[in-house]
């Protein structure tokens, strides 16, 4: 069986041996993150981490709103169009979606639970930067919260910074340090 139709690790206990061809144009589309004040998320997703604010679909009615961020080099490449935007948003890999449920801006202390404390759950996302330690003197440099710097712990290849609703933000460089 060549490389390209057995899946890695396929003798892991529940791992399938080859990927469905049903599935071959799958795509992992985007995660999803409640956030408490979207002005406060949008800034520390765009400015912080450079992604680009590519939908916004507001449900007035059920009093939430959604925001669509992507990485991408050039903004002009997102459509126009609405109905063009939301298509090629779902061709896109790794999209990161924020749901603001109304009002919960107005509400004091944490709103969302980040996975991180017990019970345990959700654990964080993942940003690969080609240049990990300039990635961290920026963040130190626009005050980002650190979960973890690079030099904490035994694994100083990683660092872990904060959003404004705690979630954690792993950050990776391809290339060994």
């Amino acid at each position: 069986m060549s490389a390209q139709t057995r899946a890695p690790f396929a003798d892991v206990p529940g791992v399938a041996p080859a990927r469905d061809a049903a599935t071959r144009e799958f795509v992992f589309n985007h995660t999803m993150l409640r956030v408490k004040d979207p002005a406060a998320s949008l800034d520390f997703y765009t400015r912080v981490l450079g992604f680009t604010l590519a939908r916004k679909v507001d449900f007035p009615e059920a009093k939430f709103s959604l925001y669509f961020l992507v990485l991408v080099d050039d903004a002009g490449a997102i459509p126009d169009d609405d109905e063009a935007r939301r298509q090629w948003l779902a061709q896109q890999r790794g999209v990161l979606e924020l749901t603001h449920n109304h009002g919960t801006e107005a509400q004091d202390g944490p709103v969302y639970h980040d996975g991180n404390s017990d019970p345990r759950g959700f654990g964080h996302i993942c940003v690969s930067v080609p240049d990990i330690r300039a990635a961290c003197a920026r963040f130190e440099a626009l005050d980002v919260p650190f979960q973890k710097r690079l030099s904490d712990g035994s694994m100083k290849s990683i660092a872990f910074i904060k959003d404004p609703d705690g979630y954690w933000v792993e950050i990776i460089q391809p290339a060994p340090l």
